[in-house]
């Protein structure tokens, strides 16, 4: 069926204005004015090897080299400057024009230049033998189903990246819409009860980004990503009833407000407002109902709730998160969007020291949910059908920092994909022998959003708003050599 074309008259203000009115925020929004006729045309492009989307982001810079891609040479010349190492010559690299790689910076007193051991052990995983470190015991059993991209970069030399890999754009360019909201700007709605755009977890802080990486900016708060509460008894604060309210006494004033507003939409038959005012309060309604049945875990059995590490303290935050990240696409939610790592700042993947000590906690804490959320969605028959990604905004330095860890390191590091069509128990891309910069197969962070997009059977070129130009960077390019 077609879409209507965007109304240019009913302009963002006007519709933070109305949704004010209705009391109900941004709550209903993502799937009610979908089907309400704003976006651009008809959707997808091409046929769609995805249906939707789990991106896990850990906030802070995860070390590609004691994580997917693991660096030999590091322990061979451990303690020696980079001059005193075959590979003087990447100091010299034209990718370092214009930015700042501290750790390799002779003027800074508090970070020695030697290079830095790997901090944990590699081994091949898989059918296929590519190599993970010892911190993933869990996903490395679902191995032949990853992705691994190792040839990631980005311009942001400090934790603005975060930002910039939800959105393509550095801080200084301002906020643009997020890759959950364009994901669903172009595709809309699979469950008239559920938002289309789910996040859970502590977002990025204010210094990084702050909610900007899962919002919508000029595609309008109805593309925002909805919070998602693990709480059985209260997921979504901000649409219960009132203190006091019962269902049925709140039903009866949905009803009433339903037969007054179409009372005026007879009046005003033209006016999508009035439309969209109906269909708001009917959503927001039933999503009182949806949600909570979503973190209902006790549906589960002992053996799922175990697998995904419930039962223990260092895994139950993430794995709650993971299982609910799984029924949600279950229910045909769009984009799952999961924080790890917040901690008001920077992120605790930020590891200028403790590495080590740091690293193996964190994983701890997401190693086993995520293998289970990759050995679910498979034996449920969704992994096909979605599309996982795991990324970071940036990598870590070869050189050591504050004698036991590394420091921000944007021209090369790692991320991965499963499912949703993407081939399994491959490695693509590579950085050089100390793991210092992307030399095969670059590929900016858009490169990640194009390829989601094209997995949805999006063409991001033809997401047109009025109004607005893009960048060609902003686009990206699928990675054709993933792809099933």
């Amino acid at each position: 069926m077609q879409v209507p074309a965007y109304n240019s008259e009913f302009e963002p203000e006007t519709r933070r204005s109305f949704l004010s009115k209705t009391g109900i925020g941004s709550v209903a929004l993502s799937a009610m004015l979908q089907r309400e006729g704003f976006a651009e045309e008809v959707l997808p492009h091409v046929a769609p090897k995805a249906k939707s989307v789990i991106w896990l982001f850990m906030i802070g810079g995860a070390s590609h080299m004691e994580s997917f891609d693991p660096k030999p040479a590091l322990n061979q010349y451990a303690g020696k400057t980079v001059a005193e190492t075959p590979y003087k010559d990447v100091l010299d690299s034209p990718y370092l024009e214009n930015e700042r790689v501290v750790a390799f910076d002779p003027n800074n007193g508090f970070i020695r230049t030697e290079l830095f051991p790997l901090q944990v052990g590699f081994r091949p995983r898989g059918e296929s033998g590519i190599e993970i470190s010892d911190w993933w015991p869990h996903l490395s059993e679902q191995a032949d189903d990853l992705c691994l991209i190792r040839s990631m970069w980005t311009e942001d030399s400090n934790h603005g990246a975060q930002l910039q890999f939800h959105t393509g754009r550095h801080r200084l360019d301002g906020f643009f819409p997020s890759i959950g909201s364009w994901a669903t700007y172009g595709l809309g709605s699979l469950n008239d009860n559920l938002p289309q755009f789910v996040v859970m977890g502590t977002p990025v802080a204010d210094c990084c980004g702050g909610r900007e990486c899962h919002r919508a900016n000029y595609l309008g708060p109805r593309y925002d990503g909805v919070p998602l509460k693990i709480d059985p008894i209260d997921p979504l604060p901000y649409a219960k009833p009132a203190k006091g309210v019962f269902r049925e006494e709140q039903k009866g004033e949905f009803d009433l407000l339903r037969k007054l507003n179409r009372m005026t939409a007879d009046r005003f038959p033209d006016d999508e407002a009035v439309r969209a005012r109906i269909r708001s309060y009917e959503l927001a309604f039933r999503m009182q109902m949806a949600v909570p049945e979503v973190v209902r875990f006790e549906d589960e059995t002992p053996a799922t709730q175990a697998m995904y590490g419930l039962g223990q303290n260092e895994t139950k935050d993430f794995g709650q998160q993971m299982l609910a990240a799984r029924r949600l696409v279950e229910r045909g939610v769009r984009f799952v969007q999961v924080y790890h790592g917040s901690n008001g700042g920077a992120g605790q993947w930020d590891a200028h020291k403790g590495l080590k000590k740091g690293h193996a906690r964190l994983c701890k804490q997401i190693d086993q949910p995520i293998g289970a959320l990759l050995k679910d969605l498979k034996q449920r028959g969704l992994l096909d059908e979605t599309l996982v990604v795991w990324a970071t905004e940036f990598g870590r330095t070869p050189g050591s920092q504050l004698t036991d860890g590394r420091d921000h390191h944007p021209f090369g590091f790692s991320v991965w994909m499963a499912g949703g069509g993407i081939k399994g128990g491959m490695a693509h891309g590579r950085t050089d022998e100390i793991g210092f910069h992307a030399v095969e197969d670059r590929h900016y962070v858009t490169d990640i959003h194009a390829t989601l997009m094209h997995q949805l059977g999006l063409d991001a070129r033809r997401l047109v708003v009025p109004g607005r130009q893009r960048l060609e960077r902003d686009f990206g390019h699928p990675i054709h050599q993933v792809i099933a």
